[in-house]
């Protein structure tokens, strides 16, 4: 069975694609930006974005019986070179005790108010082993 989460981000009804889907104990959860989606806000530092991302990303693992701890893999799509220092400040902490595998690169966003986005996936349990 595939279970799906939204957060309601326009994007993902416009682009048709829904925030984390569950296949088995697998969570695959789609680039998620720094939009705060209680208030359709984006903060304009890189950093502040990051630590939204990871926010929202944990709420979606959360729904679909996961956490943060789970996560085996990630991937990361900075703006600028420049942002990357920020970028590893809000997300180190988060990681550095997980230690997926992970990916960054640097590219343009499809919004100017953009400077990151954060790709994971993850498998229940992981975090337990």
């Amino acid at each position: 069975m595939v279970q799906r989460v939204s957060t309601g981000s326009p994007f993902e009804a416009t682009f048709g694609y829904c925030r984390a889907v569950r296949h088995e104990d697998t969570v695959y959860v789609s680039g998620t930006t720094g939009y705060d989606y209680a208030t359709m806000t984006m903060p304009e530092d890189v950093g502040a974005q990051a630590s939204n991302a990871l926010a929202t990303i944990g709420k979606a693992l959360g729904e679909l019986g996961s956490d943060i701890s789970d996560v085996v893999r990630v991937t990361y799509y900075v703006g600028d070179r420049s942002y990357v220092s920020a970028v590893v400040a809000a997300v180190g902490p988060v990681f550095k005790d997980i230690r997926p595998a992970a990916t960054m690169v640097i590219a343009q966003m499809i919004e100017e108010a953009m400077k990151v986005e954060i790709e994971v996936t993850a498998r229940i349990g992981a975090g337990r082993s």
